[in-house]
């Protein structure tokens, strides 16, 4: 009996060592060129944010609306005001949420919740 636990002990140690030295070492996962719909939703939600940042310094809807159709979602607009107003709820950045806002509100999506949140332009000074 003693034989065998050791033997299975001396086995179970020597597969999980081969096992890590195999997919780790020898043949490692390798993600190459995967599509921006494959991406999770904190990393979607970051590449909306770019697109939005992207929109204020452009201000060309048809340029963010190209960039956003790599997410592959059905409705671009609808999906612009969720995550804005998923961000607003959850309180993140102020900036972050301005930029949201200025693409959404481009996009003809503004609801009352973004309201606050629009940019002010301040009044010029004539001299």
């Amino acid at each position: 009996m003693r034989r065998f636990l050791g033997s299975l002990l001396v086995g179970v140690v020597l597969g999980v060592a081969l096992g890590f030295v195999m997919g780790w070492g020898l043949f490692p996962v390798q993600y190459v060129n995967g599509p921006a719909a494959a991406l999770d939703e904190r990393y979607r939600d970051d590449y909306t944010i770019m697109i939005a940042y992207a929109y204020l310094d452009e201000r060309d809807t048809r340029a963010a609306l190209e960039r956003l159709r790599l997410l592959e979602t059905e409705n671009i607009p609808l999906y612009v005001q969720t995550v804005t107003e998923r961000f607003i709820s959850g309180s993140r950045g102020i900036e972050d949420i301005r930029a949201l806002v200025t693409l959404s509100e481009a996009l003809g999506r503004l609801t009352p919740i973004m309201e606050p949140y629009q940019p002010i332009d301040a009044p010029s000074v004539n001299q």
